[in-house]
């Protein structure tokens, strides 16, 4: 189960962000991406893509939690990212977990 998560889950997140024409990438970080995630741990994504607003990752938020999954998903729009130290992070351990 890559990043602790199974590829049913892995599946229907996908199936959400491909839904969204102006999502090019989505950038899985945190725990789950460095693999030291816990059971409870939850998925954290951003998400890259010049006609994305904030406005929509408002839409896919509320899809993604629709699909009711097990894990709290922090979802974020990469070039909104206002922290240094979050964005380096991202940069250094992220992983691409969906692309169009």
């Amino acid at each position: 189960m890559p990043y602790g998560l199974s590829d049913d889950t892995i599946e229907r997140i996908c199936s959400v962000l491909s839904r969204h024409p102006a999502i090019e990438k989505a950038i899985l970080y945190g725990s789950r991406a460095k693999g030291n995630f816990k059971p409870g741990s939850d998925i954290d994504l951003t998400l890259s893509g010049d006609a994305l607003t904030s406005g929509e990752l408002g839409s896919i938020a509320e899809e993604l939690d629709d699909l009711l999954l097990p894990y709290k998903i922090d979802l974020s729009l990469f070039a909104r990212l206002n922290h240094a130290e979050l964005t380096e992070h991202i940069e250094r351990v992220g992983v691409v977990f969906y692309q169009r």
